[in-house]
């Protein structure tokens, strides 16, 4: 049995989880999307958790302009062994376990959440993220904080939308400067 709302619990609840990197001024990516800043961190063998934290979900939630940004960059499929949502504005065919969603993405997070299953990765971009954190449908951010200041891009979050309270749940440090954020969103 899985959590069917934020007030009900039960011995699995599946959580919305956010895994991103951002500038320390809370850029995700250059105005026109370049993500090259990242490589400030990149270390042979260290992919900082990710692997892991791919472990625990079984769903991933993109938007539509992020999911043609990783197939342009040569990914075809960023994640074939998990079920898809690429949220998009327009009507498209589905592809095997890779899914169009057009609806509500509070239905969505609904339906997700009383099916059994793993964790849901919510893989971006920022539009996304800031819609799911304005349902208040965002269990768990983890936020890798890339020493690298950008002066303008793609912001994190957007100032739109409503407050939310965080519980720090961890935080972590590398050698190559980065810094791993780990909360809990009420």
């Amino acid at each position: 049995m899985n959590r069917l709302n934020r007030n009900s619990t039960t011995t699995k609840d599946r959580k919305v989880m956010i895994f991103i990197a951002m500038s320390l001024d809370g850029y995700i990516a250059q105005l026109d999307g370049d993500i090259s800043f990242l490589s400030v961190v990149e270390m042979e063998g260290e992919d900082y958790g990710y692997s892991e934290f791919l472990k625990s979900v079984d769903t991933v939630i993109i938007g539509r302009k992020t999911y043609d940004h990783v197939f342009e960059m040569g990914f075809d499929n960023p994640h074939p062994d998990k079920e898809v949502y690429i949220i998009s504005r327009s009507e498209q065919a589905d592809n095997g376990s890779t899914k169009y969603f057009k609806g509500s993405l509070k239905g969505l997070v609904d339906e997700l959440k009383a099916k059994p299953g793993e964790n849901i990765y919510c893989d971006g971009g920022a539009e996304v993220i800031n819609a799911l954190l304005t349902e208040n449908l965002i269990d768990e951010i983890i936020i890798s904080v890339i020493p690298v200041m950008l002066g303008a891009g793609i912001p994190l979050f957007k100032s739109e939308r409503p407050e939310n309270k965080l519980e720090l749940l961890k935080a972590n440090h590398y050698d190559k400067g980065l810094v791993q954020l780990h909360y809990k969103v009420y």
